[in-house]
């Protein structure tokens, strides 16, 4: 029966009960042709666990390879309103709190990189100045900081909001053994190209986002009047020339690069570090924005919470009996995106590229089953691994493209804890730490930072929220 007119969207009643624990659950299985989505809430989690409703069963808990179902434990309260691959859908009529089920079939096979799964989807009222906060224009970090571990620390507790002032190389003393510390190993590309357009030597500059395949790049470009399909343009003396293929959607330009030799190491002789637009001095040492374990290449920005450690303060972390595993998440044009509309929940994240491994995975998995914490370090870290814990429902290898936004309402599936630099006002960044850390400890936390004198963004202090 098809619900709002939409032909491609159902739903059937499966269960009648009393719902408890204010949990839905998610089953995905796959076909060959569709992906179909079935939201039910059970009676008791015990009658979840079953797999049993109505007289139909769900085998809830097979996941992995060659198992077609999965299943995620979404905590919703209330349940308000579900997404389509297209569209929001707003509280059906016939959703009853004794509750349903929905049967949306999705075409293609796999779940759509923009479906929304995660629970960050609940309505909220927030708006965007909500995460105002005024900053002093000489507490912006021009230069970083010598050593890197000399920045300073604000800690927090986030059950009380009590703040601590430390310095980065104190982090260890807040470090148990067992723990499981993440970090991104992505690495920064001398991303910034100036170019030359053949036909008028008109100059653009190109802000390299995102490798297609072969030697296509999304990227930025400014002017873009002077970057449409069919342009040609030439850097660094002839080293490397691009052709305009597309204009994508949202602006940005799809180049083909021709050259001869390494892209990468033509990149590193003509390219530049693409500092954010608030970092006006020169960097005279390019690595120092890049983070000392970093070595997957591909980031438009730094993953910059890691910018505070040095490989000796690595190695107290590892004596101490602290795993450090790695993820890899692409920064790409989600940093440099502000936020343009009013309610915070009709803000959509551009999509990035990660990766985890098994090796990885393993370590992550066992700091979970001793009951110690899993720490990331910095959003991107964070992102990947709710991603990762929302999507497949534990902690396992994989690869994709993810575009989660998380803000007040959202609940963690994976962190335990998080290391942050402090950020832009009404920037997703800081409406993450908020869901995390929670909007009033948060916004006091950025309050006393301002009045401590605190260093802020790409080259500042950091924040250790517990």
């Amino acid at each position: 029966k098809p619900v709002e007119n939409r032909s491609s969207i159902y739903y059937n009643k499966y269960y009648s009960g009393s719902p408890q624990d204010g949990y839905v659950w998610i089953a995905l299985h796959h076909t060959k042709m569709m992906t179909v989505a079935v939201f039910f809430m059970p009676a008791t989690r015990a009658a979840c666990q079953a797999g049993t409703f109505g007289g139909v069963t769900f085998p809830v808990f097979l996941t992995g390879p060659g198992r077609p179902w999965k299943t995620l434990l979404i905590k919703t309260a209330p349940l308000s309103f579900f997404y389509s691959n297209e569209n929001t859908l707003p509280r059906p009529s016939w959703l009853q709190p004794d509750g349903v089920a929905l049967i949306i079939p999705w075409k293609g096979r796999g779940v759509k990189r923009n479906l929304r799964l995660d629970d960050a989807d609940l309505k909220t009222e927030m708006k965007t100045s909500d995460f105002y906060y005024d900053l002093p224009q000489e507490l912006i970090a021009q230069t970083p900081m010598e050593p890197r571990d000399a920045s300073r620390l604000l800690v927090m507790d986030r059950k009380t909001g009590e703040l601590s002032h430390r310095h980065f190389y104190d982090v260890v003393d807040y470090l148990e053994p067992g723990d499981c510390l993440v970090l991104n190993d992505s690495r920064v590309l001398p991303a910034r190209l100036f170019g030359v357009k053949e036909d008028t030597g008109a100059h653009v500059e190109f802000l390299l986002l995102t490798h297609r395949e072969g030697d296509d790049w999304e990227a930025l470009a400014g002017p873009g009047r002077r970057a449409k399909p069919g342009a040609r343009f030439t850097f660094g003396e002839g080293e490397l020339r691009a052709e305009v293929l597309d204009v994508l959607e949202g602006g940005n330009r799809l180049l083909r690069f021709s050259y001869e030799g390494n892209f990468y190491e033509i990149l590193d002789r003509i390219g530049t570090m693409p500092l954010p637009h608030y970092i006006t001095e020169e960097l005279k040492d390019q690595e120092r924005y890049q983070n000392v374990y970093s070595r997957e290449r591909g980031s438009a920005a730094a993953p910059t919470a890691g910018l505070h450690f040095t490989p000796e303060l690595l190695e107290r972390i590892r004596a101490k009996g602290v795993r450090i595993a790695f993820v890899t998440l692409h920064v790409g044009l989600g940093t440099f995106r502000p936020v343009k509309v009013e309610n915070i929940a009709e803000h959509r994240m551009h999509s990035e590229h990660y990766a985890l491994t098994e090796e990885n995975a393993v370590l992550i998995n066992a700091a979970k089953k001793e009951g110690k914490r899993v720490i990331a370090v910095g959003t991107t870290s964070c992102r990947t691994l709710e991603t990762i814990g929302t999507r497949e429902g534990c902690i396992r290898e994989c690869s994709g493209w993810t575009d989660i936004f998380i803000y007040p309402g959202y609940t963690f599936k994976v962190l335990d804890g998080l290391v942050t630099n402090f950020h832009l006002p009404e920037s997703t960044l800081i409406m993450l730490v908020s869901a995390f850390a929670g909007y009033e400890n948060t916004m006091n936390a950025y309050k006393v930072a301002v009045q401590e004198r605190y260093r802020f963004f790409s080259f500042g202090d950091a924040m250790l929220l517990l």
